[in-house]
């Protein structure tokens, strides 16, 4: 089989072939900002122009490129699109069950001014989901909930990418550390370490950041001290976990740790005025409706169900187990070894269908499980089900495109060039390391995925300007996470979930001034960080090479899975036995 070896600077000239590698990626700025086409429509020309960049300036065979693209749109599909399905899949049952009625009834118990619910759901439960599920689950989740709660849905859809920014970092348990750690051969701890004594900044001022895109200046001056409890006890908890316990438990620690400090603080403190969209109508549920525990229980337990599934999901004794039962793995036929990186190895392209494993089956489980607890029949689940297909049809299209793209550029060098690029800039590179970051985010769509790709180039030019790696290999992890709102594989799951497809390009033009804004920020944190107070540097020791890696112990998962079924049959028993019992009182809908 022919080989094609990866090449970075095609033109023999840095400057030219940096300009060059930057075409595609103008365009999907162009083409959402400026021309404001259809996510699926920008997502289609930028895989051609990048297909033409890559055969005709990079000199990849033809067949290698459109393997390339087939197996990223293949990725798309699996697992990307099949969670962002079972996430809307889900909000679509208790929507249709007149379940989530009650949850809106219950938000507005709590506040009815859209300021603080977009602090909740937004910021606080999503840093939660992110924290246990990941990859998309907490805005397709959270976007979902603020469009049903009566949000606009641009600001909903847009206010949702922007709060899933701090979190992203310590997301699905930890992964992107996880990846970067064994890329760079620095140990997770310090890099977490890292992370958690930059992203707390950004967390303090995030909750205020949000508010006042929402209501301005002056109304977000009003909820101050709400926004001050948010934020500061997210961060502080933030910065704990992430420098004592590792990477695997902050956002779920910081998430439930907020959400729990500020419904204590709103039970005790209540801004002057209630503020809503200048265009929606007033609150139009009863207030003299008063829903029992019960109810409330029912009307929640998709959630519930959801929570527990991914956490026990992100467990990975359980993945383990899952994998060993339900998973086909197989070489990329005529990809696979067939491209030589700058550093001499194979890529290595295999697809993996962990069909039990996925975050996007734990999420089917938890609403199969969730159809009778909310008085659906399986038919009508089914029904709802083939609709949320139908409702995704273009979105699905959108993120295999996206996919598509990303691979592209990354298998033909494109991504490479501009790398290499910004790893020439001397001792400016800590000030323009997270940029490396967020342009991995925005174009893979995963902080996971720019940290496999760049975390040795970060540690590698580090030392070669005296600076210790980890600042920039946090900084990767750092910069990456402001990426994600204008990713345009997120902006298509954002879209679908708050019901804006076709309207991608407003959704971009909603969130990327305020991802610049954000990625300056923490380039001058990293900056800092580097010549200024280089104290807060940890200091570690490197991985050993030698390291051995263990059979995983399966015997663990089988019980965690044993403690799982049992802990979801109570609850399902409990719910049912209740709802036999227990008539509804007025304004219950099923």
């Amino acid at each position: 089989m022919m080989v094609w070896k990866q090449v970075i600077d095609p033109f023999n000239s840095i400057t030219l072939s940096v300009l060059v590698a930057l075409v595609p990626i103008l365009f999907i700025f162009w083409a959402l900002i400026i021309r404001r086409m259809k996510g699926y429509q920008a997502s289609l020309i930028a895989i051609g122009i990048a297909m033409i960049i890559a055969i005709a300036v990079y000199g990849m065979p033809i067949k290698l490129a459109l393997l390339s693209v087939t197996h990223g749109a293949m990725y798309g599909l699996f697992p990307i699109c099949w969670l962002v399905v079972t996430a809307v899949f889900l909000f679509n049952l208790t929507v249709k069950s007149g379940q989530f009625e009650i949850i809106k009834h219950f938000m507005a118990s709590i506040t009815s001014d859209r300021r603080l619910q977009a602090l909740l759901i937004a910021f606080s439960f999503g840093a939660f989901l992110e924290g246990t599920a990941g990859f998309g689950a907490p805005v397709a989740i959270t976007a979902a909930m603020l469009v049903g709660l009566g949000f606009n849905p641009l600001y909903a859809s847009g206010i949702c990418l922007i709060a899933n920014t701090a979190p992203v970092a310590f997301g699905s348990i930890g992964i992107p550390i996880t990846v970067a750690s064994q890329v760079s051969g620095i140990p997770e701890l310090p890099i977490s370490q890292m992370v958690g004594r930059t992203l707390p900044i950004l967390s303090i001022v995030l909750p205020f950041y949000l508010v006042t895109i929402i209501a301005g200046f002056q109304k977000a001056r009003e909820v101050m001290p709400a926004v001050l409890v948010c934020g500061v006890t997210f961060a502080f908890l933030q910065y704990v976990s992430s420098n004592f316990l590792g990477p695997s438990l902050p956002d779920v620690i910081a998430g439930l740790g907020s959400i729990i400090a500020l419904m204590i603080f709103l039970r005790f403190w209540k801004p002057r005025t209630v503020w809503r969209f200048s265009n929606e109508p007033a609150p139009t549920f009863d207030t003299t409706i008063r829903y029992t525990n019960h109810q409330m229980l029912r009307a929640w337990s998709p959630f519930l169900i959801l929570t527990i599934m991914v956490i026990f999901w992100g467990l990975q004794s359980i993945k383990d187990v899952l994998n060993a039962n339900g998973l086909i793995q197989f070489e990329f036929p005529g990809l696979h070894n067939a491209i030589q990186g700058q550093d001499g190895t194979l890529l290595a392209k295999i697809f993996k269908f962990n069909y039990l494993s996925a975050a996007g089956t734990a999420i089917l489980i938890a609403s199969l499980l969730s159809i009778p607890l909310v008085g659906l029949t399986f038919g009508e689940g089914l029904r709802i089900f083939g609709a949320t297909l139908r409702q995704l049809r273009f979105p699905i299209l959108t993120v295999a495109a996206v996919l598509g793209f990303a691979y592209i550029v990354n298998d033909s060098g494109i991504t490479l060039t501009l790398a290499d690029a910004l790893a020439n800039t001397g001792v400016l590179f800590p000030f323009f390391a997270p940029v490396l970051g967020w342009l991995g985010v925005f174009i893979t769509g995963s902080d996971t995925s720019a940290n496999a790709l760049f975390s040795k180039l970060q540690y590698a030019t580090a030392q070669s300007i005296g600076v210790d790696p980890v600042v920039t290999v946090a900084a990767n992890v750092s910069g990456g996470v402001v990426g994600k709102m204008i990713s345009p594989q997120s902006i298509a799951v954002a879209a679908a979930a708050g019901d804006l497809v076709g309207r991608e390009s407003e959704l971009f033009r909603f969130t990327v001034k305020h991802s610049f804004i954000m990625l300056a920020f923490i380039c001058l944190i990293t900056l800092g960080q580097a010549y200024v107070v280089s104290w807060v540097i940890p200091t570690y020791e490197m991985l050993s090479s030698t390291k051995t890696t263990t059979s995983p112990d399966v015997s663990k998962g089988y019980t965690y899975l044993l403690l799982l079924g049992i802990l979801l049959v109570a609850i399902a028993s409990f719910i049912l036995i209740n709802s036999r019992k227990k008539q509804p009182t007025a304004g219950y809908t099923n």
